[in-house]
């Protein structure tokens, strides 16, 4: 069996040797040349999986180690009989840490309190989930905005986006489509931001083009935004580095990258091809996972900043501050370079781990910093 896959799946190689013959290539290099003769392509969110990709083709078998999969045409796999797997939820803590990684990071730049502020989550599936977790133990109010939940439950916990736009932040985690009732695309348009209260902060970790980038340019440059942070981009790799310069936190699309969530990603698809092909798994999330870096963090609470020791901790396992400043060093590289840039970034991505994997030392008995610190994720001892 011929297995062709994005060379930034991790361990994929390892893992997928016990099935097949496994070559690897850059996401935008796996063309229909490259996949004519193989039977399982393997792709992350890069790769887009459209007829003109796989007609021809011997493949038998698409997986995308991915959340998400609007980058695959899933009706024609349908339609031609080719089996097919995502990763749900693979990354989605991982994608929620990362939201709070920002908002405490602005909270810092900007001297805001998170602490009974309000935050509108646009879209609450396997990611805006857990951001509600996250950010209700950090004693924000939550707003949630999710169309199709409030049709499947006719739960009114559920809100119109009309109600969400007096929030202090505003966050999105919805796919990214085009036609239907629930379209997303440029879902955060011109009217969208002129209805937001002024001061808002505004977080895009989903997919580039749910946002309209000129509207955004426009609500950041008009003072209506207090601060934006973005992962995503339209028109990725090839961002512009002007509107880089105009955001407070701006990363190349790794929101999802811890390593958990990639391994998670890997077995989830592994375990997929297995089953289809009738092949018993020899490998699990275990396998893959080395001992975290950062094992224990110990704190002093400062109880006139609380905010300040999360920060601080947060920044120990995960530095979100490091991954934009990588991302400005792309206004250095020729015009001609920089989307090649974005997406060594990308590719080379340092080994970051989840907060579960390490356990916070609190010096007090301070209930409440550690309430929050375990409802964000760490593991807490009180000692």
């Amino acid at each position: 069996m011929k297995i062709i896959a994005d060379a930034n799946i991790p361990f994929v190689k390892e893992c997928f040797s016990s099935i097949g013959d496994v070559e690897t290539y850059g996401g935008r290099e796996i063309t229909h040349e490259v996949v004519a003769d193989a039977d399982v392509l393997l792709v992350r969110s890069i790769t887009p999986v459209f007829a003109d990709l796989l007609t021809g083709s011997q493949v038998r078998f698409v997986a995308t180690a991915t959340i998400g999969f609007d980058h695959i045409d899933v009706d024609f796999l349908r339609h031609n009989s080719i089996g097919f797997a995502s990763a749900p939820g693979s990354n989605a803590n991982s994608a929620a840490e990362y939201v709070i990684a920002g908002l405490l990071e602005v909270g810092q730049k900007h001297d805001i309190s998170l602490e009974d502020k309000s935050i509108g989550i646009i879209g609450v599936g396997n990611v805006g989930s857990r951001v509600v977790k996250k950010c209700r133990a950090l004693g924000m109010k939550v707003l949630l905005n999710d169309p199709p939940l409030y049709r499947q439950t006719d739960d009114a916990k559920y809100l119109p986006i009309q109600e969400l736009f007096d929030c202090d932040f505003i966050t999105l985690h919805t796919p990214l489509t085009f036609e239907g009732i629930d379209k997303t695309f440029h879902l955060a348009d011109k009217n969208f931001f002129e209805s937001l209260r002024e001061g808002c902060v505004f977080i895009n970790a989903s997919r580039g083009g749910v946002v309209d980038s000129i509207a955004l340019k426009a609500a950041i440059q008009s003072k209506r935004l207090q601060a934006v942070v973005l992962d995503v981009w339209e028109n990725e790799p090839n961002i512009e580095t002007a509107f880089l310069e105009m955001v407070d936190i701006g990363t190349p699309h790794i929101a999802g990258y811890s390593l958990d969530g990639k391994i998670a990603g890997l077995i989830m698809i592994y375990k997929s091809v297995c089953e289809y092909f009738g092949t018993e798994p020899k490998f699990d999330v275990g396998d893959f996972l080395p001992e975290p870096e950062v094992k224990t963090v110990e704190i002093t609470p400062d109880r006139n900043n609380e905010q300040n020791a999360l920060a601080e901790t947060v920044r120990q396992v995960y530095s979100i501050a490091r991954d934009d400043a990588m991302l400005r060093q792309i206004s250095k590289e020729p015009s001609e370079n920089r989307g090649r840039f974005f997406d060594k970034l990308r590719k080379n991505y340092p080994v970051r781990r989840e907060f579960h994997n390490t356990e916070v030392i609190v010096e007090s008995a301070d209930s409440s910093l550690a309430g929050k610190l375990e409802g964000i994720g760490f593991k807490v001892t009180i000692k």
